[in-house]
């Protein structure tokens, strides 16, 4: 190793004010190991080293592997965040987040989808078991998967927190709509919301639901293509009432049809 590098890292080993500040930037990952070992460096040199998105995989791992630094909330959301953290690291990480530190890795574009996705399930587990409080401010502004798990919970409140989440999709809106269980309090203000009313697919599934409200079923069906409103005839269990209408509408359609023949005659 030449002379000048290895003055480098002895310097990096024992730094101390703002030439620590400056070492966080080094490009040679020897120096920035050196600089992991240095007694003096602290918490906000470490968060401000991990904002590097050059960071070499082992410097993370290095940074990982010690529990001075991981006991701190700040150094675990940027390791699990971070793209280059090894993944068994940047998992343990996830898993010792606090639950709105797991939102905001949720919702991150920059973290790897992957442990998007984990920090997505964390949450999950932990809904059950939260205040009301929580659990509101998560329908209203957690992803697409907590958004829909507390919709299909029912609790008034958090239906209509999760209805106007931004990031609700129309995927998680089917979901809870195919639920067995959904409360019926669910299905009707999803039937009479302005946005999730409107969709196509999910006009297909409020119909499908025997929760829905009769008048949102008549209203919908005027708006079916031909063949989705014959097969919702052909659904089994369907209430009699609701199939009643539904064969008026295909004569409705049929008639339609037969007086535009006459009047245009090939």
């Amino acid at each position: 190793m030449p002379p000048e590098s290895e003055t480098r890292i002895e310097r990096a080993r024992s730094a101390s004010g703002d030439e620590l500040k400056s070492l966080v930037h080094e490009a040679s990952e020897e120096v920035l190991l050196a600089l992991l070992e240095n007694p003096n460096l602290e918490e906000p040199h470490v968060v401000l080293l991990l904002e590097r998105l050059d960071l070499p995989a082992n410097v993370l791992a290095a940074v990982a592997g010690e529990g001075k630094w991981t006991s701190s909330e700040g150094v675990r959301l940027r390791l699990a965040r971070h793209p280059r953290t090894p993944k068994r690291f940047a998992l343990a990480a996830v898993r010792q987040l606090f639950l709105f530190d797991l939102v905001r890795l949720s919702l991150l574009p920059s973290a790897p989808a992957d442990i998007r996705r984990v920090a997505e399930e964390v949450i999950l587990t932990r809904v059950p078991h939260l205040a009301v409080g929580e659990k509101l401010t998560l329908a209203r502004r957690g992803p697409a998967r907590v958004a829909g798990a507390l919709l299909a919970e029912g609790h008034a409140q958090a239906v209509k927190l999760a209805l106007v989440n931004p990031f609700l999709t129309e995927s998680q809106v089917l979901k809870v709509l195919a639920k067995p269980g959904v409360p019926e309090r669910v299905v009707v203000a999803i039937a009479h919301h302005p946005k999730w009313s409107c969709q196509y697919n999910v006009r297909i599934a409020l119909i499908r639901n025997s929760h829905t409200p009769t008048s949102s079923v008549l209203a919908f069906l005027p708006h079916l293509t031909l063949r989705d409103l014959k097969d919702v005839a052909k659904l089994e269990g369907l209430a009699a009432h609701l199939r009643k209408h539904i064969q008026h509408e295909l004569s409705r359609r049929a008639e339609s049809v037969g007086a535009h023949a006459r009047r245009h005659p090939i």
